[in-house]
């Protein structure tokens, strides 16, 4: 029995070096970006739902963008508290705002989905530039960088949503690397030419693709995944490419609970179960690979069974994980997080286990 869970567990070293060095390599060991800027006609689209507090602090920010050609819609999700009243002051302040108010609708309650498709049918560009209301970017050459990626035939853009720093948190260390490790993985299959998602909080797109795929149509019933859901269906090899220079990274608050982080994370691992079956597959095949490279050797060890050679591939395996994703960090700015990347990483692990085991037995609540 040792022998085969030792022969398995060379195989599952085998299969992490091809993620990380195959697969997450064609990111992490890109040559910087270099943006040619264009001046292609851009609508920022921001959906909002009672949030009065972000909204007043970010949307200046998107209006003092340094791009000759852009407006900036923003939705309004039947919000209750001043969102719309702040909206409304914003129209008037800034000529290149338009305004979409949303009412209930019985059909689609609370669906952002909805909400979105009014935003993206009342926006007069012809390119659509995505991010979320407590957002904002970090340059004002945002839409410069991130608009400097379309060309005739790569239609869809995945840029990076990161979120800002908290000293001395760990919470925080463990969001910004499960955001990282997410965005290499989407970044890199992206390069491969199977891209299966992107996020909202930094995401473009010409509206052509979004009425291409019946908008969300396809998926309007599920709650959430107005971007990776929409990225799932519309991305291929031919249409996508990504963004990843530091002036067109967007930032956003991270939460500041592990209770309030975990029901984030539930929602998204949800939606992932609506992605293609390739998807899920690969996806599957990694986090079970991880999963099984931190409970093998602990069986193995335990047992003294070959212990230089399992200790010698543990060692060999975190070197060419630690290298790959080092890279990635530094292009996405995360360097300081790789410090704790063992123990992040098996928190992340157990975290998503506890995940799937809670979504067995509850629905996670949707857009608020």
């Amino acid at each position: 029995m040792l022998a085969i869970l030792f022969f398995v567990f060379i195989g599952i070293v085998a299969i992490q070096l091809c993620y990380y060095v195959f697969v997450f390599g064609k990111f992490s060991f890109l040559k910087p970006q270099q943006s040619k800027p264009k001046k292609v006609p851009i609508s920022v689209i921001v959906c909002a739902k009672n949030e009065a507090e972000n909204v007043i602090k970010f949307v200046p920010i998107l209006a003092q963008q340094d791009y000759p050609d852009y407006e900036i819609v923003l939705i309004d999700d039947a919000s209750s508290d001043e969102t719309l009243d702040i909206f409304e002051d914003f129209e008037k302040q800034y000529p290149n705002i338009r305004l979409v108010k949303v009412e209930n609708n019985e059909a689609f309650w609370g669906n952002k989905k909805f909400a979105l498709t009014l935003g993206i049918k009342a926006a007069k560009k012809e390119y659509l530039l995505f991010t979320d209301a407590d957002c904002y970017p970090i340059s004002k050459d945002w839409i410069r960088e991130m608009s400097s990626q379309f060309t005739s035939e790569k239609t869809i853009v995945l840029g990076y949503g990161a979120y800002e720093r908290v000293a001395g948190s760990f919470l925080n260390k463990l969001i910004r690397f499960e955001t990282l490790l997410t965005a290499v993985q989407y970044f890199s299959w992206a390069k491969i030419g199977r891209p299966y998602m992107g996020v909202g909080r930094n995401l473009a797109y010409k509206k052509e693709e979004f009425f291409n795929v019946r908008g969300f149509m396809d998926h309007m019933k599920i709650r959430s995944g107005d971007d990776d859901l929409f990225i799932n269906q519309a991305a291929t090899g031919k249409n996508t490419t990504i963004c990843f220079s530091p002036e067109s990274f967007t930032y956003s608050m991270p939460k500041t609970s592990f209770k309030d982080w975990f029901i984030q994370k539930r929602r998204h691992v949800a939606t992932a179960s609506f992605y293609k079956t390739s998807d899920r597959l690969q996806l599957g095949v990694f986090y079970v690979s991880q999963l099984l490279f931190i409970v093998l050797p602990i069986v193995l060890l335990a047992f003294q069974y070959q212990w230089i050679i399992v200790l010698s591939l543990i060692g060999f395996r975190y070197l060419f994980t630690w290298i790959t994703l080092g890279f990635a960090a530094g292009k996405l700015r995360e360097k300081d997080v790789m410090y704790w990347f063992p123990i992040l990483e098996m928190v992340v692990l157990f975290v998503q286990l506890n995940i799937f085991v809670t979504n067995l037995f509850a629905k996670p609540v949707q857009w608020k």
